[in-house]
């Protein structure tokens, strides 16, 4: 994924649009693909802005819902990540991948262990 153009760069296509360039035109001029022209005007005429739009979002931890659990066996008896997995399995019917567990433990500030 690319990043968006610097604002002084949206500032110049903008410009040349409303002396009366065309968009295409602008890109031309600019040295920028035109589809990225047309976005940034439809952009500019919708919101006003020339900020560009937010990349990437926030995504929801698989993990939250679950979190005393996850407390619960990693506070406990020394367990693997994979035990951890096994067990929410069995419990919860949820198999997140070791990584997801792992991050998720980060997150709270528990520890376990490495391996057997």
């Amino acid at each position: 994924m690319t990043a968006p153009p610097p604002l002084d760069l949206r500032q110049r296509i903008v410009a040349a649009v409303e002396e009366g360039s065309s968009i295409r035109q602008a890109a031309r001029r600019s040295s920028v693909s035109v589809s990225a022209a047309i976005k940034l005007m439809r952009r500019v005429r919708k919101t006003g802005s020339l900020k560009p739009a937010q990349i990437g979002g926030y995504r929801c931890p698989v993990m939250e819902p679950y979190e005393a659990l996850l407390r619960e066996l990693a506070e406990g008896e020394e367990i693997t990540l994979a035990e951890i997995q096994a067990e929410l399995s069995r419990r919860v019917g949820l198999t997140p991948d070791l990584s997801t567990i792992y991050h998720h433990l980060r997150r709270l500030g528990l520890q376990r262990k490495q391996g057997r």
